[in-house]
C-alpha cells in the first residue's frame, strides 16, 4: 500500500523498532496527527487466545472516563413505560415493531448503538443477519439487552465502548480524540486495558498481552510496552 507524503513524514517520527511507554506513545500519535479535522485516536491489542474457541472469547463493555469524543446515536427497541424511560435518558430513536420494520424493509442503519430489553429479544433476534455482520447485535455481556434502558442509554451517550476479538485475536478500539490530550486519552487507554486484563479466559494459556498499539485515523501505529499491562 502507497502512503501519501504527509504519512511517510509523519513516520519518520516513530522509531520502529522502540516500545515506548504510554505517555511517549500517545505524544507520538498527537505529534503525527496531521489532517485537517480532530482525527479519532485507536488502541489495538493482540491476545495470546484462540478466538475459534468459546472459552476464549475475550468481550466486555466499559464506560471511558472522558468519553470517546463522538455523538453517539442511540436506538431503543422497547415498549410499554420503557419508551418514556429511553426518550428521557435520551434516545435519539425509540420504537418496537416499527423500528425493526424500517430497518428490516428500508434497510435503515442511521444508529451506532442498539439497546433493547429482555422482552424485546424476540423482535430483535430477527434482526442478527443484518446487524450481526456490523457489530450492532446487542448482547448482555456489553449491557446492551438489560432491563434498566435508562442507564445503558446514558452510559452509551457518556462513552461507553464495547470491545472484542476480531478473528485475528486483536481488540481494535477507540479511545478518544486527538484534541483530547495525551492525559485524557491515557486515562482512556488505562481505563480500557483494566477491562481486557480483567476479562481474561481461564482457558487463555502463556502470555496473555501480546502486542498494544495505538494509531491516529490518518497516522502510524507506535507500540507500547505490553509490559506494562501484565503481559
Amino acid at each position: 500500500m502507497k502512503h501519501g507524503k504527509k504519512y511517510v513524514d509523519a513516520a519518520k517520527l516513530v522509531d520502529r523498532t522502540k516500545l515506548y511507554e504510554t505517555d511517549e506513545a500517545l505524544d507520538t500519535v498527537i505529534k503525527t496527527a496531521t489532517a485537517k479535522f480532530d482525527e479519532t485516536v485507536e488502541l489495538h491489542v493482540k491476545l495470546g487466545v484462540d478466538s475459534r474457541h468459546a472459552d476464549q472469547q475475550v468481550r466486555g463493555a466499559v464506560v471511558l472516563p472522558n468519553g470517546t469524543g463522538r455523538k453517539v446515536r442511540v436506538l431503543a427497541i422497547c415498549k410499554g413505560p420503557n419508551e418514556e424511560l429511553a426518550r428521557e435518558a435520551g434516545a435519539d430513536y425509540v420504537g418496537a415493531e416499527d423500528m425493526t420494520q424500517k430497518i428490516q424493509q428500508e434497510n435503515w442503519m442511521d444508529f451506532d448503538v442498539l439497546i433493547t430489553t429482555p422482552d424485546c429479544m424476540g423482535l430483535v433476534g430477527r434482526l442478527g443477519r443484518i446487524l450481526g455482520p456490523r457489530g450492532l447485535m446487542p448482547n448482555p455481556k456489553a449491557g446492551t439487552v438489560t432491563p434498566d434502558i435508562a442507564r445503558a442509554i446514558k452510559e452509551a451517550k457518556a462513552g461507553k465502548i464495547e470491545y472484542r476479538l476480531d478473528k485475528t485475536n486483536i481488540i481494535h478500539c477507540p479511545i478518544g480524540k486527538v484534541s483530547f490530550g495525551t492525559q485524557k486519552l491515557n486515562e482512556n487507554l488505562d481505563t480500557l486495558m483494566d477491562a481486557i486484563v480483567k476479562a481474561k479466559p481461564a482457558a487463555a494459556k502463556g502470555q496473555y498481552i501480546r502486542s498494544v498499539a495505538v494509531t491516529s485515523t490518518m497516522g502510524p501505529s507506535v507500540r507500547l510496552n505490553p509490559t506494562k499491562f501484565g503481559a
